[in-house]
């Protein structure tokens, strides 16, 4: 299977081709994002499957585990494959309680993407996302010092592209003052729509928009909008959520993360359903309440 029969098709992200139908290596770690996998063996696999089926974006951190999904990836993956693009993001840490405190100032920024470098077996790396808001939400304030340093390691050679995760849109424009960015990482899915029009708007300026916890992240997607649609086309309710998504916007690519490659098979499966004119719109008003 190639880029093109996955769902979505592909998006350009500057130089990159990218499949809109990714794969979010954050479930490849232990419980709680923290510590190794039970199985190490079967999240090598799943990152091989994804390669095979055809899946050209890997989302990642170095503070998952912490370090541990990227040490998979490269057990996994490395000599990495012509056309293979790892995106990675910067900005936080993991403390000894599994907590996810803020890690932002220049000089941290600078060793975090050294460390994504190292771990992952590269001498560039193709986007690295500035990790800027809380959990799930964005926290306002300037962003121009921590963006500006990853800037000049762009200028270095060291980054292909920069993108933003957990942002509003004032941290947009402010960064793109500073240096383009490819891409937008945010909280969103059919559920949760807060940034509806930050979807329209990086569509607008040819940025992609990658929704983390596409199907709810900690909290399962609870909707009887979707669940009627599902049982109407005789699917899962999954499956309706990430095909809402691929046909919310052409800018939208997705990252759902498993730790099973069959899980993976039945996301691709699930996400290539057409949604019909009937079930888009009951889908699109779940957004102002149901």
């Amino acid at each position: 299977m190639t880029g093109n029969e996955l769902p979505g098709g592909t998006y350009r992200l500057g130089d990159l081709t990218l499949t809109r139908f990714g794969y979010g290596a954050m479930q490849l770690a232990g419980p709680g994002v923290f510590g190794p996998p039970e199985d190490r063996d079967a999240a090598i696999a799943v990152l091989r499957t994804a390669v095979e089926l055809g899946i050209t974006h890997i989302d990642t951190a170095d503070f998952y585990g912490p370090h541990v999904t990227n040490e998979i990836i490269r057990e996994a993956l490395a000599p990495y494959p012509e056309g293979l693009h790892i995106v990675t993001k910067v900005g936080a840490r993991r403390d000894e309680q599994g907590g996810w405190p803020h890690a932002r100032t220049p000089a941290e920024l600078v060793q975090q993407v050294h460390d994504n470098l190292r771990r992952l077996g590269l001498s560039v790396l193709d986007v690295v996302n500035l990790r800027v808001g809380g959990f799930d939400s964005p926290e306002p304030g300037s962003i121009a010092e921590q963006f500006g340093a990853l800037a000049e390691l762009r200028v270095q050679g060291l980054i292909r592209h920069l993108g933003l995760s957990t942002v509003d849109a004032d941290q947009l424009a402010e960064a793109q003052s500073i240096a383009p960015v490819a891409c937008v990482q945010n909280f969103y899915n059919i559920a949760n729509r807060q940034d509806d029009e930050l979807v329209e708007s990086t569509a607008r300026q040819g940025i992609a928009y990658v929704p983390y916890w596409p199907l709810g992240g900690m909290s399962p997607l609870q909707s009887d909008a979707l669940h009627r649609v599902a049982k109407q086309l005789e699917t899962t309710p999954m499956s309706v959520a990430l095909a809402w998504l691929l046909q919310r916007s052409p800018n939208l690519l997705l990252i759902p993360g498993t730790s099973s490659a069959e899980h993976l098979r039945e996301n691709i499966a699930g996400a290539a359903l057409e949604l019909p004119a009937d079930a888009l719109a009951e889908l699109d008003a779940i957004g102002g309440g149901e």
